[in-house]
C-alpha cells in the first residue's frame, strides 16, 4: 500500500514539474543577485569566457579569471575593471540624487576587483595550486564557470594522440579537478553555483570531431551525475547549470557548413547572445539550457528515432559532413604555417 501511496505522490510531482515549467514561460523568473560573489571563469581569455566575465561584471561579481594565455587573460581584466569604473561613477554620480530625493534603490560605489591567473586545466597539478593561490589570495568560490575548451580539428586517423589527449584533459577533465577544488566549501555552505559549458555536441554527434565529442559528452555526464549527487545529499543551496549551445560564431569551428537551404534558418549563434541566454538561465537556477531551443527537439528526436534515420535526417540538414570544410581549413592553415617556418 506504501508503495502505490507514494507512486501517487511520484506522479503528482512529476505533473506539477510541468506546471511550474509552463509557468516559466510564461512568466519570467527574477534573477538573483551575484553582487559581491567571488566567480571564477576558465578561459576567460577570450570567446565566450570573456564575454561571461563582462556579464558577471556588470551584475557586480568579484572575479577571478583563468586562461592558458597571460595576455588575452589580462585584456578580459581591463575590460572588467572599465565596467567597475563605470558602476562607482554612475553610483556616486547618483548618490546625491538618492540623498535628495530618498530613494534608496541605488546600489552604492562598491570596491570591486578582479584577479588574473595563468593556468593550463589541462594538468591536475597546476589546477589544485592554482586553486589553492586563489583561496589564499581572493577567497572561496561561489561561482564556478567550466568554460574553457578546445578543439583538435582532425580526423580521428590522422589526429595524433597527444591531441586527443589534449582535448579529453581541456574540456572534461578540467571539470573534475576545478570542481574537486572548490566544491568542498560549497558543500560545507550549502551555497554555491557550478556551470558547464558544454555544447551541442555533447548531446549528439556529428563525423569527424570523434575527439571533441566524446569530451563533451564526457562533460555533460559528469554535469547530470554531480547534479544528481547534490540533490542525493539535499544540497539544494548548491545549484547547476549546464549550457550546450549549437554552433557559436566564436572562430573555433571557422569554416563548418551545413546545407545552404537550411542554413538561413539554423546560423551560427552570435556569442553575445548565446552569453546572455546562459546568464539568463544562470541567474534563474535553470537546471539546462540549449540554445537555440530547437536543439531540444533535435536530441528528443535522436533519442527515440532509429539509428539510420537520424543518418537520413543529417544527411537531409548537410549535419553529417558539416565538419568537414572547418577541418579541411585547419589542415591547410597547418601546411601553410609548417611551410613557413621550413618544416
Amino acid at each position: 500500500m506504501n508503495i502505490l501511496l507514494e507512486l501517487f505522490v511520484v506522479t503528482f510531482r512529476v505533473l506539477w514539474a510541468f506546471v511550474l515549467a509552463a509557468a516559466k514561460w510564461l512568466v519570467r523568473p527574477k534573477e538573483k543577485s551575484v553582487a559581491g560573489q567571488v566567480c571564477l571563469i576558465t578561459g576567460a581569455g577570450s570567446g565566450l569566457g570573456r564575454l561571461f566575465a563582462l556579464e558577471f561584471a556588470r551584475r557586480r561579481a568579484l572575479l577571478v579569471l583563468w586562461d592558458i594565455n597571460t595576455q588575452s587573460n589580462e585584456e578580459t581584466a581591463g575590460m572588467v575593471r572599465r565596467i567597475y569604473r563605470e558602476m562607482a561613477e554612475a553610483a556616486s554620480a547618483a548618490a546625491p540624487r538618492v540623498a535628495a530625493d530618498g530613494e534608496k534603490d541605488v546600489l552604492p560605489p562598491c570596491n570591486l576587483q578582479v584577479y588574473t591567473y595563468t593556468c593550463d586545466v589541462g594538468k591536475r597539478e597546476n589546477v589544485y595550486s592554482t586553486a589553492e593561490r586563489v583561496r589564499k589570495e581572493v577567497g572561496e568560490v561561489s561561482v564556478l564557470v567550466n568554460n574553457a575548451g578546445v578543439v583538435s580539428g582532425h580526423h580521428l586517423l590522422e589526429c595524433p594522440d597527444e591531441l586527443i589527449e589534449r582535448t579529453m584533459m581541456v574540456n572534461c577533465h578540467a571539470h573534475f579537478w576545478t570542481t574537486k577544488a572548490f566544491l568542498p566549501k560549497m558543500l560545507e555552505m550549502n551555497h554555491g553555483h557550478i556551470v558547464t559549458v558544454a555544447s551541442s555536441l555533447g548531446l549528439f554527434s556529428t563525423a569527424g570531431v570523434e575527439d571533441y565529442c566524446a569530451s563533451k559528452f564526457g562533460a555533460v555526464g559528469f554535469h547530470e551525475s554531480l547534479s544528481h549527487e547534490l540533490k542525493a545529499a539535499e544540497k539544494d543551496g548548491i545549484k547547476t547549470t549546464l549550457v550546450c549551445p549549437y554552433l557559436v560564431d566564436t572562430g573555433m569551428f571557422r569554416g563548418c557548413r551545413i546545407r545552404k537551404e537550411i542554413e538561413p534558418f539554423l546560423p551560427p549563434l552570435k556569442p553575445e547572445y548565446c552569453v546572455k541566454q546562459a546568464m539568463r538561465a544562470i541567474l534563474t537556477d535553470q537546471p539546462m539550457i540549449c540554445t537555440p531551443r530547437l536543439m531540444y527537439m533535435v536530441t528528443f528526436m535522436k533519442s527515440i528515432l532509429p539509428f539510420e534515420a537520424v543518418v537520413c535526417m543529417y544527411r537531409f540538414l548537410g549535419a553529417d559532413k558539416c565538419m568537414y570544410p572547418f577541418i579541411a581549413q585547419r589542415k591547410q592553415a597547418t601546411n601553410n604555417n609548417e611551410a613557413k617556418n621550413g618544416i
